[in-house]
C-alpha cells in the first residue's frame, strides 16, 4: 500500500514537472543590435569568448542583456506601462535594481 502511495505521489510530480513549457521561458532575441559592443563593452571582454547582445519584449517591459563568455554582465529594463516610467538597471551578481537619475 506504501509502495503504490510513493508510486502516485512520484508520478504527481513528474507530470507537474514534465508540464511546463520551456518554449514560453526561453528568452527570444526580438532584434539583431548584437553587432556592436560599446568601448566600455569591449574593453572588458576577453578574446575569444562569445559576447551574446539579448533582446526580451513583450507589454509590459523591454529587457536588453548583455553576455560575455556565457555570464550575464549587464541588464537593463525599460518599462513601457505607466507614464514614461525609467528604466533600470538590475545587478547581476545580487539582482538588486538601480535607478540612474541622470546621465553625463
Amino acid at each position: 500500500m506504501r509502495a503504490l502511495l510513493l508510486l502516485a505521489i512520484s508520478a504527481l510530480a513528474a507530470t507537474a514537472v514534465l508540464a511546463q513549457n520551456s518554449k514560453e521561458n526561453a528568452g527570444q532575441p526580438l532584434s539583431d543590435k548584437g553587432g556592436q559592443l560599446s568601448q566600455s563593452e569591449a574593453a572588458g571582454t576577453d578574446r575569444g569568448q562569445r559576447i551574446e547582445r539579448i533582446v526580451i519584449e513583450d507589454a509590459g517591459s523591454r529587457i536588453d542583456e548583455l553576455r560575455v563568455g556565457g555570464e550575464t554582465k549587464f541588464i537593463t529594463v525599460q518599462p513601457k506601462v505607466g507614464d514614461k516610467l525609467p528604466a533600470y538597471e538590475v545587478r547581476p551578481n545580487d539582482g538588486t535594481r538601480v535607478w540612474n537619475l541622470g546621465r553625463f
